[in-house]
Parts: structure tokens; sequence; C-alpha cells
């Protein structure tokens, strides 16, 4: 299992296509063919960005319900209970931070890898040949962030997985390559 940080893409991290972006297809196959093993792809920080912001306004509207609602019923002693969703606004914007950290997926040769967890690490092995559906989706919210999710379907419901917060460009290019090869390894089953 690979140390080092989630961020990082193995050793050809650097590689760019012609416009000058990352180019994670290149990365992989370079890395491959040097035998590094899997070069995992770190999620985008917009994804942090949502997360974070729906923390602050849910938690927020809590915190104003929690001192406004005891405070004028009961008296301003109470309003202290407002501190109570406010530490944990605290606690959950660097909780967010590393759960964020933590997601990364992987394309190999037969299957995609998708790890994920803080406390508990967990990752999910896809075969390409076992999927049947991989759909891109994107609520309201992650919209108006500019993300999307990459959803995959397999026979089995335990091993479906999910890819949060991609961009919209290249979750549709991860569903149609994996599509592709799911359509290439199904054929050869």
């Amino acid at each position: 299992m690979d140390t080092g940080s989630p961020h990082e893409t193995g050793p050809t991290a650097a590689a760019e296509d012609t416009a000058g972006t990352p180019d994670p297809a290149g990365a992989r196959s370079a890395a491959e063919a040097a035998g590094d093993g899997p070069v995992w792809i770190a999620l985008p920080p917009g994804l942090l960005k949502m997360r974070r912001l729906l923390l602050v306004v849910w938690l927020g509207l809590i915190a104003l319900a929690a001192g406004l609602l005891p405070g004028l019923l009961a008296g301003p002693a109470w309003a202290v209970f407002a501190l109570l969703p406010l530490a944990l606004m605290a606690w959950g914007w660097g909780m967010t931070e590393r759960n964020w950290r933590s997601w990364r997926y992987a394309e190999r040769a037969d299957d995609l890898l998708i790890s994920r967890g803080v406390l508990w690490r967990e990752e999910t092995v896809v075969p390409y040949g076992r999927m049947q559906l991989v759909e891109v989706t994107s609520g309201p919210v992650e919209r108006h962030f500019g993300l999307a999710s990459v959803q995959l379907h397999t026979a089995a419901a335990a091993t479906d997985a999910t890819i949060p917060g991609l961009d919209p460009a290249e979750a549709e290019r991860l569903r149609d390559r994996l599509t592709e090869l799911g359509e290439a390894r199904s054929a050869g089953l």
C-alpha cells in the first residue's frame, strides 16, 4: 500500500498534456510502465470547499437556533447551548479535510481501485469486466461548485462504488474509459 500523501500521483505527477494541464492517463501509463504500482489520483479541492460550506451553513443554523430559542424562552444564560454546535463546527472543519485527503482512486490494467477512510481505511477493487453500469451524477450543490460524482454498479451490491467530487470533464472521461474497458473485458469472459 502506498505510504505517501494521497495527493501524490507517483513519480510522474508532473506529466502534462500539450495544454499544460495534468494528464492522469499519461502519468498512469508512464508509472505502470516503470512498474511502480498504481498511480493514485486525489480528489479536487472543490469537494473540500463544498463540504466545509455545508458544515458551516448547517451547524451555523443549529447554533443560531440553540442559542436563540433557549435564550429567549428561558433566559440569556441558556444561550450558551449555542457553543456546542460551534465547537462541533470547529472539530468538523479539521475532520472534513482529513476525510477529503483520504479519498483517492487509481486506474490499473484490469481494475479500478478506490481508497478512502481516516480511522477505518477501506479499499475497493472493481474489476472492469464486472462493471454493469457507470453513471455520472451531479446534484444542485455539486453543480454550483462545478463537481460531479461517478457511480459504479456491479452485479454484487456490496461492490458498488462511488468517486465523489470530480471535475465534470474528468468524471465524463472516467465514465467513458471505464465503460470502454468494461465492455472489452466482459466480451472476453
